[in-house]
């Protein structure tokens, strides 16, 4: 599978570019699944799924200019069989996967099988923005945020250091936003430096693509590179 990574979506010309890049072909004649489940968890959850879903956010990946574009809610697929739901995601060019809660949404990548396919789709793109991106890692650098929307007696707080781990290195988004405190660079390496890979830090205007050539960022802003 290869992977575009974003902090923000496709927020400038080179992210775009690298997007069409990986997929080998125009937009336009691409279909598109859109993986809005990591956004629930939070209080306005609804609101910003039907965003994602109507490409009306702030930074939109389904209004692209997809040849089509469908909604894959992970919540459902164990309650479907997986023939059902498995072919669409075999034919689909990319994977749009929303932003959010990283635990939650890595729990329901597992738990619906998605994970486990992930691996086999050679030609599809998944294209990541923020919780979404970080998930696709071996860890989460959310994780102490995320706890907070688990609910009592649940489980699932015990996976939330971890991710995926479908790409080599971590990653850590809106690096430098000014409202966000815990994304400047001395706190950011205060936490890669416990991190036993390499660590992106990507700002809004950045994305990390992947490939078979290997791992290129993507950049009209800002990133820093974390080594352990």
């Amino acid at each position: 599978m290869k992977f575009l990574l974003t902090s923000a979506g496709i927020t400038n010309p080179s992210i775009a570019a690298a997007l069409s890049g990986l997929l080998g072909k125009p937009l336009g004649e691409c279909r598109a699944l859109v993986i809005p489940t990591a956004i629930y968890s939070f209080p306005d959850g609804t609101v910003k799924a039907w965003e994602a879903i109507s490409g009306t956010a702030e930074n939109p990946l389904c209004g692209l200019g997809w040849k089509s574009v469908g909604v894959l809610e992970l919540t459902a697929l164990p309650t479907i069989r997986p023939e059902t739901w498995m072919p669409a995601v075999r034919e689909a060019d990319a994977l749009l996967v929303w932003g959010g809660d990283v635990l939650y949404l890595s729990h329901w990548m597992r738990r619906s099988g998605l994970a486990d396919l992930l691996p086999s789709l050679d030609q599809a793109v998944y294209v990541g923005m923020s919780a979404g991106s970080i998930a696709a890692t071996p860890y989460n650098c959310d994780a102490e945020f995320d706890l907070q929307f688990v609910p009592e007696g649940d489980g699932r707080g015990t996976e939330a250091e971890r991710g995926l781990g479908l790409v080599e290195f971590t990653l850590y988004p809106h690096f430098g936003h000014p409202d966000m405190p815990d994304t400047t660079a001395e706190q950011i390496g205060r936490w890669a430096a416990g991190i036993p890979v390499p660590t992106y830090a990507i700002d809004d205007q950045t994305a990390i693509s992947v490939d078979a050539g290997g791992v290129n960022v993507v950049s009209e802003g800002s990133w820093r590179l974390f080594t352990p």
